[in-house]
């Protein structure tokens, strides 16, 4: 029937960064955990990306995945913002690449797409349709929440690819 994948999912920010953690055996997902590394907003910019790196890096060591998803960067009117929130997406990056995980990269539309069905919806539909497909998650912010719906998003995306793989060969 296959093995059991262990995927995180990371919803990066700088003030709060979400990871969600799943189980994937071919169809059926199981929730495994969730949680928020938090930065200390008063602290220097490179004393906060440390402080995300180091909470998403002891994530890793206690969760121990096997593939990583981290939701990409959307460009919005503050360019302050945007930048920050892409230096905080590059710990998010960083922490399972340095730890030898596959990172994949997803679109906040196609995270959507595969939680709720289509590429635009707001939160709550999100974190209603992530506690339908996980009825035991639990999380303590909506940034864990994202991050649940972006782990799903990949074990959707990597078993059609797996499938299209096996099909193929």
């Amino acid at each position: 029937m296959g093995e059991t994948i262990r995927i995180i999912g990371i919803d990066p920010g700088l003030r709060r960064t979400g990871w969600g953690i799943v189980e994937s055996l071919g169809n059926s997902l199981r929730f495994v955990a969730a949680g928020t590394v938090r930065s200390d907003d008063k602290a220097a910019l490179a004393a906060r990306l440390c402080q995300l790196h180091d909470g998403l890096a002891e994530v890793l060591h206690r969760a121990m995945p096997h593939e990583a998803a981290v939701e990409q960067t959307f460009v919005n009117k503050d360019a302050s913002a945007t930048l920050k929130l892409g230096q905080a997406r590059g710990i998010a990056m960083l922490v399972p690449a340095r730890a030898g995980l596959v990172v994949a990269e997803y679109a906040p539309n196609a995270v959507k797409k595969a939680v709720i069905g289509v590429g635009h919806g707001d939160k709550k539909q999100i974190h209603m349709m992530v506690k339908v497909l996980l009825p035991k998650a639990a999380f303590d912010t909506d940034d864990a929440a994202d991050a649940l719906a972006i782990a799903i998003c990949h074990a959707h995306h990597r078993q059609s690819m797996a499938y299209r793989m096996a099909m193929a060969g």
